[in-house]
């Protein structure tokens, strides 16, 4: 019998050619050597997190924008009672 083939999954991966600067270079080539593990491994770990990261800060930046157009019409005053800072409304005793 053959042998068993792994359950897991690569993701699909592209071959391409970057030119990238010379120092960010050799300290991800000093990681790949420490770690044992190729050069493209740790390029596509590291592009992966930025993008991540960038993704991150979008969504972050379009929930902040929302909140922006939510609470537009609102004055600071009213701001204030929804975020907790004043409990009663004004002129009550």
């Amino acid at each position: 019998m053959g042998q068993a083939r792994s359950t897991s999954r690569r993701p699909p991966t592209r071959r391409t050619t970057l030119t990238l600067p010379a120092e960010p270079l050799r300290e991800l080539e000093q990681i790949a050597r420490g770690r044992k593990v190729n050069l493209s491994t740790v390029v596509a770990e590291a592009v992966t997190e930025a993008a991540a990261e960038h993704r991150a800060r979008r969504r972050t930046a379009e929930v902040l924008e929302s909140y922006r157009k939510a609470f537009a019409g609102f004055s600071a005053e009213e701001l204030m009672i929804l975020d907790g800072i004043i409990m009663e409304s004004p002129g009550k005793p």
